[in-house]
This record gives C-alpha cells, structure tokens and sequence, in this order.
C-alpha cells in the first residue's frame, strides 16, 4: 500500500517547483515500474492526439486543403522572396558553400542549362560508383535506373513542350528519395526487413507519393532506413548502415537514415521520412539539413507501414526551410477520418517577403527550459543554439521566457509505451507466424519489450497523454515556440564490430532504445516480467548485450539523441530542426522549434529567420554530389 503513487490532477500541479531531474537509466526504469504500474493517474485516457480550438497565426495565407497538389505548391511558390539566379549561373565563384534550391533546378530546366535527363545520368553514375567501388553508404534499398531514366524523359519532355514549356509545378523535374515505409510504386516497400515486402505487396503510391507525382517530382527509389524504423542511428545489417556525409565514420541518424543523408550528400533536393520518435528530426540535425515533423494529422498515412499509430507521421526533409516548404505544400491534407476527428485548422504559410509577416517574427514569444536545454553531451551544442537565439534577440526583439517543463520521465515512458504497444500490435501476426527470427537482434530485443506490455500500461499511458497534454496547452498559451536543441549529442561514431550484427549502444541511442535494451536485461536477470515468451526470447538474443553493457548500463545518462524530440511526438505537435552551425569537430548542430497545433506556419517563419541569421557558412560535406554542374 505505501508504494501507491496518487498524482494530483494536472490542472493542480505547481509549475513554479517543478525541478529538472537529468535522465539517468536507473530513475527511467523506476518510472516504467512506478508511474505505469503503481500510479494512480486521475485524467482519462487519450487514445490520439486532441487539440483544443486555436487561434489564427498572423501574417500567413491559408492553404486549400482539397485543391491540387500543383496549386498549393504554386500559391507557396509566392510565398517566398524572389528568386535571384546571382553568381550561381554566371561561372563566378561564390565566397562559400550552399546548397543548390530547388528554385536552382527550375531556373536550369526553364533556362536550358540543364533537364532532367542529364541530372538523371549524373545519380546513376553516382549509384554506379557506390556499387563499384563497394562504398560502404548505401543510401538506396531499391533503386531502378531504367525507371529513372523513363521518368526524367518524360519531365524532359514536358520542358521542351511549347514556347516557355508545360512543367506540371515548381517541383517537375525536382529529384527525390521516398522512405522505405512509404509506398511507392512499382518499388517495394520492406521497412528496411528482408521479408516484409512478402507479406504486404505495394499496388499503387501512398497519398503523399501520389500528391508529389502529380507535381512532376521524379523519384530515385526507396531510401534505406534503420529495420522497421526501431532505432534512432540507422544502424542496418541487411542492406548496410548509411554514413554520415560529413563524417563517413559517424552515424547518419535514424531512423530516417537514407533520406537524410541523400539530402545531405546533394543527391536529391528533398526527400520523405516517417517521424515517430523524432526519425526525421534527429536525422536531419546529425546531416546538417532541415526536417519537418507536422500536426499529427495534417499529412494522409495511407500506403505507409505506420498509417494505424497515434505518434507517427509522415514529412520533408530538405536542405533549406524553402524547399521544405514547397514539398510540405504539396504532400499535405489530411484523411477524411482525422479531418473529423481531430477539427484541424486551415494549413496555412508563412509569407516571408512580407512586412505583416516580419511583424508576427517580432512578436514571438520563445519558451526555454534552460536547464533541460542546457543538458546535452557536448556544451558545443547548448551554445550554438543560444547564439542564434541571441541573434534573434538582436535582429527581431523576439522576447524569450523560461518556462518548466514537468513530469519529462513520465512523457518519455508514455511515448515508449505507446509506440511500442502500437508497433507490436501492427507486426505480431507476422512475428507469431515465424518472422521473428528474420529481424535484427535490436529489432528483435525491442519486440520482446514490447510484448511485456500490458493492457493497463497502454492505458496508462494514455492518461499521461492528456495530463501531458494539458501541461503543454498551458505553456503554450505564454509562449508561441518552444525551442530546444534537436539532439543532444552530434553524429556518433559508428563502431566496427556493428555494422555485421547492429548494436545496442545504450549511451548514443538515448531514451528509446536505452530503456528497451536496459530493461530487456531486467527480463532475463530479474525475471521482471513474469512472461515465459519474454524470459525465452530475452535468453536467445542475451548474448548479443554485451556483458560491459549490462554492468555500465545503469551508470550511464541517457537520452543523448531523443531528450528533446518526445513532446511532439507523444502530444502531436508540430516541430522542426534546422541547422545552426558546427562542433568542434566540424559535426552539425541542429536547433529545434516546437509550436503550437497546426501551426506550421509558424515555426516555418522562425526556421527561415534563423537560417537566415546563422552566422557560420554552410560546410560542404565530405560526401557531395553536384546534379546541376556535374562536378
């Protein structure tokens, strides 16, 4: 009886004694013993993501959610400065590196000083020399170069139709990756799984896919990805582990591993993820790239692995906040069901050249945690993103509050209760029937926690859910954004002896798989969960942990790459990473925004101030491929 945990009710919680506690592995593991199974949690149950009724962002244009495609892209087209071929076309050198926009590749196409055919030649040569060589970044889990080359044609083709030509949108011609927990047709789709696509063919695109064909965008094939999205490295035996292309010894990130460096390495101008526990995010800071988590419900999951769950979606990972918001243009609506359900807002954009929308820049309040922002691996982190906060500050006048954040272990157990329960559910016919001994090993470790999860559990976390729901709705009526560091640490080395067999490195792969891997060795030492299927499974895949790691595990601090990602996954907030410069070993830094329900117009507008005020010079990564000049 005196282990019973009764939690106030979260209307009655005291913000101002609310004290930051760092994620340590023993602390997360009382909270999955005590806060699920030994709390009474008073609010009751949300089984998905619900907002209340918000309030109109200023300085945007709404977005007709049930129009084509090409329009909204085109009415996001206006939305940007003007465009301004400069130096990039006239031989000059330019004073430092940037990426080419996609805006660069419909100039060269309109211009003739390039097609889609000859950029289509240049990644086949690209995919041609990964092969040959046996480089070990295996970006591409399928790729088809005569598809390719048919798809470019016909693009070409369209350029060459009339006086100024027939393109479909801004984006015909425009080159890109499709996760491969997307459908895209005619690939396969295998969740980065050497058998799933035997059990789930792929008949036609998913409606995401299908909106960005319709715009004319060409795509490359299906991006490889850490197995069924279970990891936050990109670690992948089955078809190899992508490396960074900044750093071709360090992780890319995951799980939206291939996307990220694709985009990175200038291969494609955009590509799509899945973000479930911060797979777009995390990727996209390690790489040095934008990545956009939306609204839980702003984008249709119909045709990828994920479309059942309660924390995942699907968005665009760029190389600049521009291109992202052109592909999101495209790619959103939601379903007719969530479209009930969850009473979204008009999508709306930003109007960047506008003097209404430099007004609502200036008055966004930002809500930092400074001691949850500060506690990351490296201090490089927490003081480039508090320089460009600075700058900010300077710039704009913005005004910046310090907000607390409460019951942070808790959210981080709902999340991983919740994802878990709903992966499992989804993957269990397939795994009862056999497919189990398919999986990778860390793939596998997880399924076996998850399997210890109970009814009351999943309950439990839900009632999280809407407490944690409520704490945020809170902070989010004193400030408009919340910013953090996306990662807590920069792109981890990756070691030798994982890219055979993965691993479970429980300091790198934080809070998620820390916890899964930490309390999997609970199942078979303590005998924790009283399941003969876990304890079994727990014993066969045993000798994969390492014994340093069972005696370290405990003393390590977790949550070095999903501390600040889990709010708007869990609670389905809109977020976004955008790079802010470098460590000191020439890793990139990612800053993330959080904003309020449907509100990525918003963060959109901070994102392009704070790529527009970041005082450190893009770095050309090791790896880069240019499509447009060809050298």
């Amino acid at each position: 009886m005196g282990n019973k945990r009764v939690m106030v009710p979260a209307d009655e919680v005291d913000l101002t004694v609310v004290k930051y506690e760092p994620e340590v592995i023993q602390g997360v593991c009382l909270c999955y013993q005590q806060m699920l199974r030994k709390s009474v949690i008073p609010e009751t149950p949300m089984y998905k993501p619900e907002f209340p009724t918000q309030e109109p962002e200023p300085g945007v244009v709404g977005l007709e959610e049930d129009g084509k495609p090409e329009d909204r892209v085109e009415f996001a087209l206006k939305c940007l400065p003007n465009y301004d071929a400069g130096n990039c076309w006239t031989g000059d050198s330019t004073p430092s590196f940037r990426y080419w926009k996609i805006r660069d590749y419909a100039y060269a196409y309109r211009s003739g000083l390039a097609n889609p055919s000859m950029v289509a030649e240049r990644f086949i040569t690209a995919m041609e020399e990964f092969s040959r060589k046996k480089l070990p970044t295996p970006l591409l889990i399928s790729f088809d170069a005569e598809e390719l080359r048919k798809q470019a044609a016909e693009s070409t083709q369209r350029f060459k139709e009339g006086i100024t030509g027939n393109p479909l949108s801004i984006l015909d011609g425009i080159f890109m990756a499709i996760k491969d927990d997307i459908d895209c047709y005619p690939h396969l789709s295998k969740g980065a799984t050497t058998w799933l696509h035997e059990v789930r063919p792929v008949r036609k695109d998913a409606v995401c896919v299908s909106r960005l064909r319709s715009c004319g965008v060409i795509f490359v094939g299906k991006a490889n990805m850490h197995e069924m999205g279970l990891g936050t490295t990109g670690n992948n035996p089955n078809y190899g582990t992508p490396r960074n292309p900044h750093a071709s010894d360090r992780y890319t990130g995951g799980s939206s591993s291939g996307p990220a460096a694709i985009v990175a390495s200038g291969l494609c101008s955009a590509a799509l993820g899945t973000d479930g526990g911060g797979s777009v995010r995390i990727p996209s800071s390690l790489c040095g790239v934008v990545g956009l988590k939306t609204t839980y419900g702003r984008t249709d999951m119909k045709g990828s692995l994920c479309d059942a769950g309660t924390v995942e979606i699907i968005g665009p990972i760029a190389a600049n906040v521009e291109d992202v918001m052109l592909v999101y243009a495209a790619i959103l609506g939601s379903s007719p069901s969530d479209r009930i359900s969850l009473r979204s807002s008009l999508p709306c954009l930003p109007t960047l050249t506008s003097s209404e929308s430099s007004n609502a820049l200036g008055s966004l309040r930002l809500g930092k945690y400074t001691e949850w922002f500060n506690d990351v691996f490296s201090t490089d982190i927490s003081q480039k993103c508090d320089n460009i906060l600075n700058l900010l500050l300077e710039k704009h006048g913005y005004k910046t509050i310090e907000i607390a954040i409460p019951e942070l272990h808790e959210m981080l157990m709902a999340h991983l209760v919740s994802i878990g329960s709903e992966s499992l559910c989804k993957l269990k016919p397939d795994y009862e029937d056999g497919k189990d001994v398919k999986l990778t090993y860390d793939a596998r470790i997880n399924l076996v926690l998850f399997q210890s999860f109970t009814a009351s559990d999943y309950v439990a976390a839900q009632r999280l859910r809407r407490r944690l729901m409520y704490h945020h709705m809170e902070i989010l009526k004193k400030v408009d954004v919340i910013v953090t560091p996306t990662t807590g640490m920069t792109a981890p080395v990756i070691p030798r002896n994982a890219l055979k067999v993965g691993e479970t490195d429980l300091q790198v792969t934080g809070g998620f798989i820390i916890i899964l891997n930490f309390l999997i060795i609970c199942f078979y030492i303590n005998v924790m969960s009283g399941s003969p299927v876990a304890i079994i499974e727990g014993l066969r895949v045993a000798p994969f942990l390492s014994s340093s790691e069972m005696v370290n595990a405990c003393g390590l601090t977790a949550g070095n790459l999903m501390r600040f990602i889990i709010a708007p996954n869990l609670l389905g907030l809109p977020a976004i990473s955008v790079p802010v410069g470098y460590d000191n070993q020439g890793l990139p830094i990612g800053i993330q925004l959080i904003g309020r329900p449907w509100a990525e117009a918003s963060i959109l507008r901070l994102a392009a101030a704070i790529e527009d005020l970041c005082p450190e010079p893009k770095k050309k990564p090791m790896s880069f491929y240019d499509m447009l000049k060809g050298n």
